[in-house]
């Protein structure tokens, strides 16, 4: 008698998957130390201990790769989560969270580097840039106009343009101390540097746009 032994399945292929996360972190790593076009899949793949042809298996050409590496980054720090409304939490301790995060992000040693070579008119090319913009930028923007749309529709905020209010949030989060970064002129900051930092940004959006200004200390 013939016995048909069948093929377990397995929860998913871990292999694959680290080796994905594997090419995501050196596409993370080189593409803001060398930039896209100084960046190769070759170099890639071997710094991520795999071959190219794993890379091109799991990322179908270095566009695709340079738009997933920006969006890991992105999620890493400013996951969806950190949009959501905590109906029991104070928007100004929910304001604070999603400054800190973006206020990382913005400064973390690749992200000015990247910043850099996005805006040195090198080999950055336009639909790259685009790209860019779309996985990292935009993501955020969404994100925090979704969480602002909420805010207002509870009655903690009051905010008659939302694209509006996202830009200028973000705008002055980045401020002096992003600038002086950019342009390598900046001494470290302090966590006291980026507190205080981060409280008067919080502040001076909330005074812009809480419903009323006498709540803002219970906000």
């Amino acid at each position: 008698m013939n016995v048909a032994i069948a093929k377990t399945c397995g929860p998913g292929r871990p292999k694959d998957l680290e080796k994905r996360a594997a090419i995501l972190d050196a596409a993370k790593r080189l593409f803001p130390q060398s930039g896209f076009e100084g960046t190769s899949m070759d170099a890639i793949a071997a710094e991520a201990g795999v071959s190219k042809l794993t890379v091109y298996s799991h990322f179908t050409d270095k566009e695709t790769l340079f738009f997933a590496a920006i969006r890991a980054r992105c999620e890493e720090q400013m996951p969806a989560m950190l949009f959501y409304v905590d109906a029991a939490a104070p928007v100004r301790q929910q304001l604070e969270a999603i400054a800190r995060a973006f206020f990382a992000l913005v400064t973390a040693p690749e992200s000015v580097a990247l910043h850099r070579l996005l805006t040195s008119g090198g080999d950055m090319p336009e639909k790259l840039v685009q790209m860019f913009w779309e996985a990292g930028p935009q993501r955020v923007q969404s994100g925090f106009q979704e969480f602002l749309r909420q805010e207002v529709a509870a009655g903690q905020l009051a905010v008659g343009d939302i694209p509006r209010a996202s830009s200028q949030f973000f705008a002055l989060l980045k401020g002096e101390l992003h600038a002086r970064m950019l342009c390598g002129c900046s001494q470290p900051f302090t966590e006291r540097d980026i507190d205080l930092h981060i409280r008067a940004t919080v502040e001076f959006f909330l005074r812009a746009y809480a419903v009323s200004p006498d709540r803002l200390v219970a906000l």
